[in-house]
C-alpha cells in the first residue's frame, strides 16, 4: 500500500504558500510507515514547526494504469478524511537548497486516515464538505468543487506515471488555513457533517 498526496491542489492554499497555481497535479508519496495508527500523536522531536493538512482521502479498489479520467469513478467507491502532516521547517530548508523534501512529509505517523469511510456514490467528491479543527476552533473549511483538479482527472494523471492498486491512498490535497501544531491541541475533522477523526498531540 502506497500514498499519494496531491499539492497545491485549492488556489487559496497555493496563495498562503505563494507558490504558483499548477498546469497539472502536483504529487509526492508517502509510506505505509506514515499512517497514525493511534488516536495521538507524538510531537516529532526533529521539527519545530509541524503543520496540519486536512484532506479528502479516496482509496482504491482496483489496479489501475493509465485510467482514463472519464472511467476513473470505477476505481473507487469510499471516501474519508485524514491530515498530511508537514513538517515546515524542514521543508523550507530543503526548498532553499533545491533538494527533496521527503524528509518533511515522508516521516513516521505523518498521515493521518480516519477509520470511517463514506460511500462515494452518496458523497460525490464535487459537492461534499469538510472542517477542520484545532482545539474546538475551525481552522479549515473546503468543499471538493474548490479543488484545482478533480479526483478523476487526479488518478489518469497520476497512472500515468505510477500504477495504482487496490488500498493505495489518494490525499486529493488540502485548503487554505494551514497552521502549528503544539502539545496538548486536540484536532478534529468532519466530512459531510461526520465526525472522522480526532486526535491528541502529545
Amino acid at each position: 500500500m502506497k500514498i499519494i498526496c496531491i499539492g497545491r491542489n485549492y488556489a487559496d492554499h497555493a496563495a498562503e504558500m505563494k507558490a504558483e497555481l499548477p498546469t497539472a497535479p502536483v504529487f509526492f508519496m508517502k509510506p505505509e510507515t506514515a499512517i497514525l495508527k493511534d488516536k495521538v500523536l507524538y510531537h516529532p522531536s526533529f521539527s519545530q514547526e509541524l503543520h496540519y493538512e486536512c484532506e479528502i482521502v479516496v482509496k482504491m479498489d482496483k489496479i489501475g494504469k493509465h485510467i482514463a479520467p472519464e472511467f476513473a469513478t470505477n476505481y473507487y467507491s469510499q471516501i474519508s478524511l485524514g491530515i498530511d502532516f508537514t513538517a515546515r521547517d524542514l521543508q523550507s530548508r530543503c526548498k532553499e537548497k533545491g533538494l527533496p523534501w521527503e524528509i518533511a512529509k515522508a516521516f513516521d505517523n505523518s498521515a493521518v486516515v480516519s477509520e470511517h469511510w463514506l460511500p462515494a456514490h452518496e458523497f460525490p467528491l464535487e459537492t461534499v464538505n469538510f472542517s477542520f479543527y484545532q482545539n474546538g476552533v475551525l481552522k479549515q473549511q473546503a468543499c471538493g468543487k474548490d479543488m484545482l483538479f478533480s479526483i478523476d482527472q487526479i488518478l489518469g494523471y497520476v497512472s500515468r506515471f505510477v500504477t495504482l492498486k487496490p488500498g493505495d491512498l489518494i490525499f486529493t490535497g488540502t485548503p487554505s488555513g494551514v497552521g502549528p501544531v503544539a502539545i496538548g491541541d486536540i484536532l478534529r475533522g468532519t466530512l459531510a457533517r461526520q465526525d472522522m477523526f480526532e486526535i491528541t498531540v502529545k
